[in-house]
C-alpha cells in the first residue's frame, strides 16, 4: 500500500507527527509518504521557503523510519492539487492501493477540492477523528460515504480505492497557525509541547515566523 500523508506543514508539529504514527499503527503501514505542498489551494501560501518546511519535516519525523518525505508536489510547483499527485501516483503504480490521510476539518470540506470525485476513485481516505470532532460533510460526499465507508483495514489493503476509513485518535489541539502566532507574539510557553527541540532550535536559528 501507498500512504500518503499531505499539508503544508508550515510548521510541522507534534500533531502531525501523531496522526502519522497512529495511521502506521493501525493501519499496519510499512511506510507513509508525508507530502509537503507547494501551494496550496485552501489555505494562504507558506512565507518561508520550501527548503526550511523541509527541514523541519526531516527533524519531526528523525528516528521514525516508517515515515518518508515525498517532494513531488514542491518539486512540481503551482496550486498543489491532490488529484494531479493521486494521478501521476496511480500511473506509477497501477496495482497498489493508495491511502490519503486527512483530518476530519478537511474530509468536512472535501466538496470543495478539485475534482474530489475522481480523487475518491484514485485512492482511499482515512479521515482523522479526533474525540468531540463532528463529521459534517455536504450532502454529496455523505452519499459518497454511505457506499465507501468501512471498518474494515483489509478492504484498504486489498483493494486499490474507493473506500473511507475514519481512524480514531487522541485529543491534541495543535495548529500551525496557533504556532506560527505565538512565536510572532513572543509567547513561546507552550512551544515545547508543540514542537521537537529539534524544531524550536531551528525556528530559532533561523528566525521563523517572528515579526
Amino acid at each position: 500500500m501507498i500512504a500518503l500523508f499531505g499539508g503544508t506543514f508550515d510548521p510541522p508539529h507534534l500533531g502531525h507527527l501523531n496522526m502519522a504514527a497512529r495511521c502506521i499503527d493501525a493501519l499496519g503501514l510499512h511506510q507513509l509518504k508525508l507530502l509537503p505542498c507547494a501551494i496550496p489551494v485552501h489555505k494562504q501560501r507558506p512565507k518561508i521557503s520550501d527548503e526550511h518546511r523541509l527541514s523541519m519535516l526531516a527533524k519531526v519525523i528523525s528516528g521514525h523510519e516508517k515515515m518518508t518525505i515525498d517532494t513531488r508536489e514542491l518539486l512540481r510547483q503551482g496550486p498543489s492539487y491532490t488529484l494531479l499527485t493521486l494521478r501521476e501516483l496511480r500511473a506509477e503504480h497501477p496495482k497498489a492501493a493508495i491511502t490519503f490521510l486527512m483530518g476530519m476539518d478537511s474530509f468536512n470540506n472535501l466538496h470543495t477540492w478539485f475534482e474530489w470525485r475522481e480523487i475518491t476513485t484514485l485512492c482511499h481516505l482515512v479521515v482523522y477523528q479526533r474525540p468531540g470532532e463532528t463529521c459534517a460533510p455536504s450532502a454529496e460526499v455523505a452519499a459518497y460515504l454511505t457506499k465507501a465507508t468501512t471498518t474494515d483495514t483489509s478492504k484498504l489493503h486489498k483493494t486499490l480505492a474507493g473506500h473511507c476509513y475514519f481512524l480514531s485518535g487522541e485529543q491534541k489541539d495543535i495548529a500551525s497557525s496557533t504556532v506560527r502566532a505565538a512565536i510572532s507574539q513572543q509567547n513561546v510557553a507552550y512551544l515545547e509541547q508543540w514542537l521537537p527541540n529539534s524544531v524550536i532550535d531551528y525556528i530559532n536559528s533561523h528566525g521563523l515566523y517572528a515579526d
